[in-house]
């Protein structure tokens, strides 16, 4: 399932993935990107339609969403036609993109969206500046565009002006903007289609940050490269790479999350932070000291999901979701700044949340 692909080998929600699934949307709405037919900010969850059928998520200052139908749903900003409905007119509901039911992930930044449809077919569609849509150009699309030909792909991530993917042989693969090696490819030449990186076939999970690149191996260590100001790269240092490097020695990391800061679960379910942590307090270590190297966040090890932006969303194997970092739009589901884990509400029966490095609002599937 794609949900265990994307999770790895670490642990998981202990509510069934077969349960029906409704949206849940707070935080900020100036383009309508909470779903819920206006532009105001929600300091709480709410839910997004009466629907129990969404599978999976991803939002920036706009939404994607696959329902368990294999439809695929956009809304909020369309700059540049990103919610792929082929004009350029801000959405606040959720919008089906064309009729086809064949969709099954999603990601999306500023300017763009991706996706991939079952038969591994990888379409992109939004601003193109850098080539960053990979099709080769930099023309904007309003509707999906296949890139290539090939129907090999299994993972996607995007960051505001790059993209990074898997292939089902565990290839990695980038394109898009590479002046300060936020690509991996060891020069600083931008790249308007899919490039290898390397030539190993050892990866299993991509994040796209603020300038770099995170990225899992299938033996479970770490690597980073890009722009590393306040230590984003999380290798005890603020020197960029414009190559992949490993981050430690340990070979036991499970997911990973990055924006200015990075979030981390290994496979006995800690969860661990670094890089940028000013006064939001992003890293939910209690202070707002940015760290060059992983720091555990907390003594617990019950996490399973992670997601960052200037505000940290994360999942426990419980069910529960918690947050911490910057509130100025309601984004950590009341109105007060925490720099350490405090929970959301009550419940313990969430199960997804939307990964997106830009974004003041939070996106989260429950039961």
């Amino acid at each position: 399932m794609l949900f265990q692909k994307l999770m790895g080998k670490g642990p998981t929600s202990m509510v069934s993935p077969s349960a029906p699934k409704g949206l849940w949307s707070w935080g900020q709405n100036n383009s309508g990107q909470l779903g819920l037919g206006d532009a105001a900010n929600r300091s709480s969850p709410v839910q997004v339609g009466a629907l129990a059928t969404w599978s999976q998520i991803a939002r920036s200052s706009h939404s994607l969403a696959v329902k368990t139908d294999g439809t695929l749903w956009a809304w909020g900003s369309n700059f540049r036609g990103k919610l792929g409905l082929g004009d350029a007119a801000n959405r606040s509901s959720p919008v089906q993109v064309g009729a086809l039911a064949t969709w099954s992930q999603v990601a999306g930044t500023t300017g763009l969206s991706l996706a991939i449809k079952t038969d591994g077919t990888l379409w992109a569609w939004g601003k193109a500046d850098d080539g960053a849509l990979g099709l080769g150009d930099t023309v904007y699309r309003s509707s999906p565009v296949q890139v290539g030909t090939l129907t090999t792909w299994s993972q996607i991530a995007s960051s505001p002006s790059h993209t990074l993917a898997i292939k089902t042989d565990s290839t990695l693969w980038v394109w898009g903007l590479h002046n300060d090696g936020r690509i991996g490819l060891g020069d600083t030449v931008y790249r308007s289609s899919p490039t290898q990186v390397g030539t190993l076939a050892t990866w299993s999970q991509v994040a796209g940050g603020d300038a770099h690149s995170l990225a899992v191996k299938t033996d479970g260590t770490l690597w980073a490269w890009g722009i590393n100001s306040k230590g984003r790269l999380g290798l005890g240092d603020i020197v960029s790479r414009s190559s992949p490097v490993q981050v430690g020695t340990l070979a036991n990391w499970s997911q990973i999350a990055t924006s200015s800061h990075s979030l981390a679960i290994k496979t006995d379910g800690t969860l661990w932070a670094w890089g940028t942590n000013d006064n939001n307090g992003q890293l939910g270590l209690g202070d707002a000291v940015s760290r060059s190297s992983p720091v555990q966040v907390g003594a617990l090890a019950t996490w399973s999901q992670v997601a960052a932006a200037a505000h940290s969303l994360a999942l426990k194997t419980d069910g529960t979701l918690w947050s911490w970092g910057a509130n100025n739009t309601g984004q950590l589901g009341d109105t007060v700044y925490r720099s350490s884990p405090a929970q959301v509400g009550t419940l313990a029966t969430w199960t997804t949340i939307a990964k997106g490095s830009e974004s003041n609002q939070s996106l989260a599937i429950r039961v």
